[in-house]
């Protein structure tokens, strides 16, 4: 390693299989950061061009497969089982863990925590098979669950539903329950606890969020808790704390401007280890929890909601305990739970 001004570069004789650990995650990282606006814009661009007749015949096929995302998606297996995928996993590396069986004749919804910056974990063990997912869950297909508003970018959304991603609708939940053997996999603290994520943070934004607890009650899916240790330890964020300018800036940009929080992040480069827009290489472990039983309520009160969600808040801190310390924790490391 050489530091030049305060930078840290990476050493030229890096081993080739590293170097290729990186150009898969890269690859991934920017179509994350710009996909979506980027496949918009080029769409534009072609209206204006000769290959006009390129965004019309997508147009016809977009309003043909607008409700894809909500019919649990265009799974392709040899895109989910792709190399890619499994190298971009040993980058971190990325392992999941498993804590119980599954029957595979029931529906789940898997409530995944923390956020993190990208939630590399989440789409690594449940929009791939990185970390063999299959194996440890014969039987269980699991759909990364994620804002509706990214399914609405020309071929963005299609590159997502590849992997079987879908939109986190009522009409999706419908869909994926009503299936056994389809999970439902939903980053629980969404766009806020995107903001809270700094190495070592436990902070959880899951107090209010109930929809997923409403939904396992609905259709009588087994709730899953998920923690993925390290997840929030790829990235450094810049100091946000709460009544700052900046993060009341966040807050207003992401309610009532995006729909989506702008974490201002600082990672790592291809070739130095001090700046940059990608992860650092630090373990990713996600503990896939024992599941809790939910008895099929066609039309939940709040006190029912309210007491499955205590009993999911219960299992996710014992799952958490039980684990803390095998994955970098100290005994006494608790979750913290915001809003």
């Amino acid at each position: 390693m050489v530091k030049i001004l305060g930078v840290e570069f990476a050493p030229l004789r890096v081993p080739l299989e590293r170097r290729i650990q990186t150009l898969c995650l890269s690859q991934w990282v920017l179509v994350f950061l710009f996909g979506g606006f980027g496949c918009l814009f080029l769409c534009i661009y072609l209206l204006f061009t000769r290959f006009y007749w390129i965004p019309l015949l997508y147009a016809v096929w977009y309003l043909l497969d607008r409700k894809t995302s909500e019919t649990g998606g265009n799974a392709i297996s040899w895109i989910r089982y792709n190399v890619v995928w499994r190298k971009m996993g040993e980058y971190f590396p990325a392992k999941l863990h498993k804590t119980a069986d599954l029957d595979p004749r029931k529906s789940y919804v898997f409530g995944l925590h923390p956020h993190g910056i990208m939630h590399i974990s989440g789409f690594l063990s449940f929009a791939t098979e990185a970390t063999g997912f299959s194996e440890l869950f014969p039987g269980l297909f699991p759909h990364l669950a994620i804002l509706h508003g990214q399914f609405q970018f020309p071929f963005y959304r299609d590159y997502l539903m590849t992997a079987g991603m879908c939109s986190v609708s009522r009409n999706s939940f419908n869909w994926m329950l009503n299936r056994p053997g389809h999970c439902a996999c939903v980053v629980v603290g969404g766009a806020m606890e995107a903001l809270e994520s700094k190495p070592g943070s436990l902070n959880l934004v899951l107090m209010k969020r109930k929809g997923f607890i409403k939904q396992a009650l609905i259709h009588g899916a087994s709730l899953v808790p998920v923690f993925s240790f390290g997840e929030n330890d790829v990235y450094e964020q810049v100091d946000n704390p709460d009544g700052s300018f900046l993060k009341r800036l966040q807050l207003f940009l992401t309610h009532r401007v995006f729909g989506f929080s702008l974490p201002i992040i600082r990672g790592r480069g291809i070739f130095n280890y001090t700046f940059g827009v990608f992860p650092h290489r630090r373990p990713l472990n996600t503990v896939v929890g024992a599941p809790i039983d939910v008895e099929k309520t066609d039309e939940p009160t709040q006190e029912q909601i309210d007491s499955l969600h205590e009993r999911y808040v219960r299992g996710l801190k014992e799952m958490f305990n039980s684990n803390k310390t095998k994955f970098g924790f100290s005994e006494d490391a608790k979750l913290n739970f915001i809003g």
